[in-house]
């Protein structure tokens, strides 16, 4: 059995002034178990959107009909409010899986040695998201599943995964200046391609706010807009981003770019690739629930090639410190005649 140390009353007192420092002093994790630790974070930033859609697929937007309890009366679901009460209860549980992976990446990004600052700040950036979004799920829920909230709690969950995304590519690079690998008109071109494809995400949840899944049974509002000329605005951006996407590609292989930015723009036409599919079949098929959450998913895929074709038009080498050499030898004074 491992041997627990004991604590002194003032070791007690420094971990509870500052537990990060107490752990960064007794605790140096490998680049590797940082790098898990970041890309754990962006695993259930995904997991959250997905679980998210399940609950509004399964109508179980008002599974527990108030916040931050389940119920008026109870903390956590009961038998009583059935299947639809154990999904929503469930979710919101799962946000504190989500917490304990963002909090895994702060305190290894903290004990790393050296201490990057960089990467803890954008660990802490991750942590205010996730819980400026948990207020706004309560609000969700308090205002009977409005639409226009529905659609701020999925950009915000789009932007912790930005964030996560972000921090994953950072714990792997250095923090000397970024140097870029393309010229300003290609990262131009790629500026336009991100722009597009946020439009894209941000109409999509206004597909979702006037479709046929409302989060619930009951009479949930609805945003009054034509269903099918959003759904078409929707499929003109997305033709948009692939024609954006492949002309990055022919521009990078114009330019003889480097092989990183290359496989990220074919990475991203891919995805784009099964994410249209998947969009054309729920679109003729009239929204299967299936198909709705493998679209989901596939949004949160299609944000991630996005942000990695942005983030490898640069590169932050390592910064190495320089080793002096063995002194080189002094010729001996020629002896006195």
């Amino acid at each position: 059995m491992v041997r627990v140390p004991k604590l002194t009353r003032a070791e007690v007192a420094q971990a509870a002034r500052n537990p990060l420092l107490y752990i960064a002093e007794r605790w140096t994790p490998s680049p590797r178990t940082v790098r898990r630790a970041a890309m754990s974070a962006v695993v259930m930033a995904v997991l959250i959107v997905v679980t998210g859609g399940a609950v509004r697929l399964t109508g179980s937007g008002l599974g527990c009909p108030t916040w931050p309890k389940c119920t008026d009366e109870s903390l956590t679901t009961t038998s009583a409010m059935g299947f639809h009460g154990a999904i929503e209860f469930g979710n919101r549980m799962l946000t504190y899986v989500l917490c304990a992976a963002v909090g895994w990446a702060i305190i290894a990004a903290r004990s790393a040695k050296p201490w990057r600052h960089s990467l803890t700040r954008l660990g802490w950036a991750q942590f205010w998201v996730v819980m400026g979004n948990a207020v706004l799920g309560g609000i969700v829920v308090l205002v009977g599943l409005n639409p226009y909230t529905v659609a701020a709690h999925f950009l915000l969950s789009t932007a912790l995964l930005t964030v996560a995304m972000v921090t994953w590519q950072r714990v792997r690079e250095g923090d000397a200046a970024p140097r870029p690998l393309v010229g300003k008109a290609v990262s131009q071109l790629t500026w336009l391609l991100v722009v597009v494809a946020g439009l894209l995400i941000a109409v999509g949840t206004v597909v979702t706010g006037a479709g046929r899944h409302a989060g619930d049974s009951s009479d949930v509002h609805r945003i009054p807009i034509d269903w099918k000329m959003i759904t078409q605005l929707h499929a003109d951006l997305a033709w948009a981003v692939v024609a954006l996407t492949v002309a990055l590609w022919f521009v990078l292989k114009a330019v003889d770019a480097p092989v990183g930015p290359l496989h990220r723009a074919r990475d991203l036409f891919l995805v784009l690739l099964g994410q249209g599919v998947i969009g054309y079949v729920q679109y003729f098929t009239d929204t299967p629930e299936i198909l709705v959450g493998l679209h989901m998913l596939g949004s949160c895929l299609v944000w991630i090639a996005v942000v990695r074709v942005l983030l490898s038009l640069r590169e932050r080498p390592v910064a190495v410190a320089a080793v002096p050499g063995p002194a080189a030898e002094q010729p001996e004074p020629a002896a006195a005649g």
